[in-house]
Parts: C-alpha cells; structure tokens; sequence
C-alpha cells in the first residue's frame, strides 16, 4: 500500500440524503459486489446518482446539512491507493475493490473504512490543504 493521505470532500460534492428513521428492522440490498445492510437510523443517500446508505453515527461525525435535504462532507477522510484486488470491510457490508482504487477511512487511524474506484475518488476528493 501506499502512504495514506488526508483529502476533503470537493465543495461541489453536496448529497441529497434522508434518514430512515422508520419503525424498521433494517433492509439489505446488493451493492459494491456484496450484500450490503441498513438499520434504523440510517441514512438514504444519493451522491449524484450513486445510491447507498451511510450508517447512523457514520453521517453525523461527517455531514453537514448545506440546505433541506443536501449535506455535504465536511469531515477529513484518510485514504491511499490500492496495489492489487481486494475487499474492506465496512459497517454496511463488505465492498470489492480493483488495483488502483482508493482505501478510505474516515478516521486517520483507518476505522470506518470504505473503497472509492480510482475516477470517482478523483472526481470527488482533494488533498487537504494542511496535508
């Protein structure tokens, strides 16, 4: 692996988000090459046309609402790229990942991780300006 590094959300990057605080046990769903899980609490998020949840205590440490129903990540993520094929696992599931794509935590210690392909993240993230 690479050396991980701190970026930040692009300010561009606002989601449109909504919490499932429903009476529900949670649903599962079939994303990022695994079964992936929501609970109550949880959040719906649309991230430009890519769908998926985020878990309850994930959001609130990373969002912040910029208007009714759009949030944008304002917390720091850590994040290197990837040598070879795998899978991270994370609070929703597991989640595949190629050579060449990002490992991302939001945490500098690497806790709460998830994968981003290698266009997306670039698309997405830049390099904190105190990194």
């Amino acid at each position: 692996m690479s050396k991980r590094r701190k970026y930040r959300k692009k300010p561009s990057q606002a989601i449109t988000a909504v919490q499932l605080d429903l009476e529900i046990e949670g649903f599962t769903y079939h994303k990022w090459g695994h079964e992936q899980f929501c609970k109550r609490g949880d959040w719906l998020v649309d991230g430009n046309g890519d769908i998926y949840t985020v878990s309850k205590e994930s959001f609130a440490a990373t969002y912040t609402s910029v208007s009714p129903g759009r949030y944008i990540k304002t917390a720091p993520v850590w994040a290197e790229k990837a040598r070879a094929a795998g899978k991270v696992k994370t609070k929703e599931g597991f989640t595949d990942y190629v050579g060449g794509d990002y490992l991302v935590s939001n945490h500098e210690n690497g806790s709460d991780p998830y994968a981003v392909s290698k266009a997306d993240f670039e698309e997405r993230y830049e390099l904190a300006k105190d990194e």
